[in-house]
């Protein structure tokens, strides 16, 4: 028989997997305002443990009874496979909101026959960014894409912010990144650029730091981790 954990700690729990037809969504989405009014479900299905919904806030996961008079929050564990579900299934959410996005909506940098990417939410002005940029050709040699999203930490208005647009709407972005990120002068330009989207998309996804590196599973390595030591956790071998 399947045992499972159920630790304190965190946000919620949940059954991988999509929206639940048999489920009314709205009043499972009733039950759970009752406790944390104003949440808006983007997602509602059947949980790993009988007699619970998991809901899902964006990146995020809550557990409610189907009676509702209970909502556990933290994570969900097998502990047979000593697997922690929710935070797979977190990652699951996040991959599917940086797929979302695309690389034509990113500063790519890589190879034209890649074997893996890892998307990085990075500040110009950032010296632990800075010292993974200069990985970058290490990484391409070896096969992976970077795909840079723009997360100037000052925020929207601050000095990064705008160098940040103005790297994005530079002639040759990817070039200018790099003199960006070594200091140097970037033209002020305007032009209909996406970084208030891809602060926002940091933000949602839980971003607290530069660099922080997804890979392609959603799963997120925060701050910076020499090439080695990073394909070891992509559990890849250079070519």
């Amino acid at each position: 028989m399947q045992k499972i954990w159920i630790v304190a700690a965190g946000l919620a729990v949940c059954w991988p997997g999509a929206y639940a037809a048999d489920i009314d969504r709205d009043a499972v989405t009733a039950m759970i305002n009752k406790t944390f009014p104003g949440i808006v479900a983007d997602d509602v299905g059947h949980a790993a443990v009988p007699g619970f919904y998991e809901v899902v806030v964006g990146t995020r996961l809550v557990y409610i009874s189907t009676d509702g008079k209970y909502v556990l929050l933290g994570d969900l564990i097998d502990a047979e496979k000593r697997v922690n579900l929710s935070e797979a299934r977190r990652a699951e959410l996040v991959s599917a909101k940086l797929n979302a996005v695309g690389p034509e909506s990113m500063i790519v940098i890589g190879p034209e026959s890649a074997q893996r990417y890892i998307t990085v939410f990075t500040d110009v002005d950032c010296p632990y960014c800075a010292r993974f940029h200069r990985d970058v050709p290490k990484l391409n040699a070896a096969g992976v894409e970077v795909r840079y999203l723009l997360f100037p930490r000052a925020g929207v208005g601050s000095k990064s912010y705008e160098r940040a647009v103005g790297v994005w709407c530079a002639d040759d972005p990817a070039d200018t990144m790099g003199i960006a990120k070594a200091g140097g002068e970037v033209a002020p330009k305007k032009c209909d650029d996406p970084v208030k989207e891809h602060l926002a998309l940091g933000r949602a996804v839980g971003v607290q730091g530069t660099p922080a590196i997804y890979l392609e599973d959603g799963t997120m390595i925060p701050g910076y981790l020499p090439p080695e030591k990073l394909f070891a956790q992509m559990k890849h071998t250079p070519q």
